[in-house]
């Protein structure tokens, strides 16, 4: 750990970073709109504006540069869901979890897509973290809620389907962004757009399990 700190905390480290965090971006943009057959490494490159040999020295392959994004994408999308825990404020916790996930979703639509396109296809490179590390995390968060149901803190729900719909509430506005945008004849979605949207899906889910709606969400 050591190492990795004083590594990072040189100009060298800090470029390094910079240019991984570089690449993984354009990768999200080029693969949410290609998916994984349709782009190519000068896809990539260019979406950088860095040489193509700068994606094989951090990422060696699309297959690995691939799976790094979407590691990248796990990570900000499972952390939020830290917030259920069993000492936590049911309603405190769901609408912390409700805004975390609807602040990736407007700042980082494409990640949504990628991971979209990845299960449509099978989930070829995710399909045993699905199944297992995933599983048993919804299974971990399911049995908070069922908690939370026994000890009359919530209305009684099918806690998994009940994480399911949240995710489908929040990822629907970056997955099919276009459509919302015609539907309400909107160019663009902008930060005040969001602010009411998350405040709509949040008394939805508040609802949905019996919790009264804060006076800043009425």
């Amino acid at each position: 750990m050591k190492q990795a700190v004083s590594e990072n905390s040189t100009g060298k480290g800090r470029i390094r970073l910079e240019n991984e965090q570089r690449i993984l971006r354009a990768a999200e943009a080029v693969f949410a709109d290609a998916g994984f057959a349709g782009t190519t490494m000068a896809d990539i490159a260019a979406t950088a504006d860095l040489p193509k040999a700068n994606l094989h020295y951090y990422f060696g392959s699309k297959e690995d540069l691939y799976r790094a994004l979407l590691r990248d994408i796990l990570d900000v999308w499972l952390d939020p869901i830290e917030s259920i825990r069993a000492e936590a404020d049911p309603a405190e916790a769901v609408t912390a979890y409700v805004a975390a996930k609807m602040e990736a979703t407007r700042t980082r639509p494409a990640a949504s897509r990628v991971f979209a396109n990845e299960v449509l296809h099978g989930a070829p490179v995710l399909a045993d973290f699905l199944a297992h590390d995933l599983r048993d995390l919804v299974n971990a968060k399911a049995a908070v809620l069922e908690d939370w149901a026994r000890r009359g803190l919530i209305a009684p729900v099918d806690a998994r389907h009940f994480l399911f719909m949240i995710w489908a509430l929040t990822q629907h506005y970056a997955d099919f962004d276009v459509q919302i945008r015609l539907v309400l004849g909107r160019r663009t979605l902008g930060r005040s757009d969001y602010n009411h949207i998350t405040a709509e899906v949040t008394r939805f889910v508040l609802r949905g399990l019996g919790l009264p709606i804060p006076s800043h969400l009425q």
